[in-house]
């Protein structure tokens, strides 16, 4: 807002900068999603799911989990600009039993981990577990939308609304948005 003085003693606010600051603070209040830029799972399913991330940072794989997601809700899995172009998941139905994986394996564990490396997992005392892969197409931001649609015979489950698709074969349905 400026403010200006004219000749008298009396100040007038100017109508137009008073109107841009309000909506820049709007903005800011009521759309922090829009400048979110982090990796982000939603289970658009009717069951509680949990998740396991893997990525390469610099040189070395890892992998983290677990994340637990209720039905029909949203979680943001790494906060931050994405470091990768490629992110892989691997996701475990709770309830009905069932996952989403594929055939990049890493290492994980039943219990919250981070582990670096991806290579000799049984021989350290991890779970070798296969992860379907994200192409985020090096993106900012990313989401993942699991669904309860089954997979067709092609791999693809559903649609993505970011630039890429991408699902294993015989898993449940999987949507990726950007």
């Amino acid at each position: 807002m400026a403010l200006v003085h004219g000749s008298g003693t009396r100040a007038v606010w100017r109508k137009p900068a008073c109107i841009a600051l309000t909506a820049f603070i709007s903005a800011l209040l009521y759309a922090p999603a829009a400048f979110a830029v982090d990796f982000r799972l939603c289970n658009a399913t009717a069951g509680r799911v949990g998740i396991a991330v893997g990525y390469k940072d610099g040189d070395t794989w890892v992998t983290e989990g677990w994340w637990n997601v209720g039905a029909s809700s949203c979680e943001t899995l790494l906060k931050g600009p994405l470091v990768a172009r490629f992110y892989y998941v691997y996701a475990m139905d709770y309830d009905k039993g069932g996952e989403w994986s594929g055939s990049a394996f890493m290492c994980t564990r039943e219990k919250e981990f981070t582990i670096r490396g991806a290579d000799n997992c049984l021989a350290r005392g991890f779970a070798r577990t296969g992860f379907f892969e994200i192409d985020t197409g090096e993106q900012r931001s990313w989401t993942v939308q699991l669904t309860d649609e089954t997979a067709s015979t092609t791999g693809e489950a559903a649609t993505s609304t970011g630039t890429g698709r991408s699902a294993a074969a015989g898993s449940p349905g999987l949507s990726l948005k950007r």
